[in-house]
């Protein structure tokens, strides 16, 4: 036996959606991994600088860590479709008048790069670090956690990044520069 046409009608309606909340944003944008160090999200990486919705659209302001980043595209395309994947239309701002600072990584995503074997950076002093301090700081191995390491190399793989090897457990590991 089917339905009388108007219940059917009323099954074919679509349902009013819930209004949108930045929150639900921030939970989509915090799923994007960094392309380039993908065990820390966009937001822990402090890359993602505000979030506004208005309706269907959301706008997100983005910092990228360097002018030059080679993973800006990358991340834009990826802002774009978590929040297609919300169901509204994306807005997204590449925020260049607004330095990235290692400041702006979260308790979590500095947990989160220890737990992978990175060295998070340390707060940033009042000036910038020196080759000297780069060289003879108090880094801790994210391996063993013993401050005996030393600098292998101020250019690691990315700009942001310096290699050290720890003489301790004679492993070498990935340090964040402080910027």
């Amino acid at each position: 036996m089917s339905a009388a046409p108007e219940e059917r009608g009323a099954r074919l309606k679509p349902r009013p959606r819930a209004r949108l909340e930045a929150d639900s944003v921030w939970r989509a944008l915090a799923e994007i991994p960094d392309p380039e160090i993908p065990v820390i999200s966009i937001v822990d990486l402090g890359v993602v600088a505000d979030v506004r919705v208005a309706g269907n659209r959301v706008e997100v302001d983005f910092t990228p860590t360097f002018m030059g980043c080679p993973a800006l595209d990358t991340m834009r395309h990826q802002i774009e479709d978590a929040v297609r994947g919300l169901g509204a239309e994306p807005v997204v701002h590449v925020v260049l008048d607004d330095s990235w600072s290692t400041d702006r990584i979260t308790p979590e995503g500095r947990e989160k790069l220890r737990d992978a074997g990175f060295a998070p950076p340390a707060p940033r002093s009042a000036g910038a670090p020196t080759l000297l301090q780069l060289e003879r700081g108090p880094f801790e191995c994210p391996w063993c956690g013993s401050t005996d390491t030393r600098l292998d190399n101020v250019f690691g793989p990315t700009p942001c990044r310096s290699l050290r090897y720890c003489n301790a457990c004679r492993q070498p590991f990935e340090q964040f520069k402080t910027i």
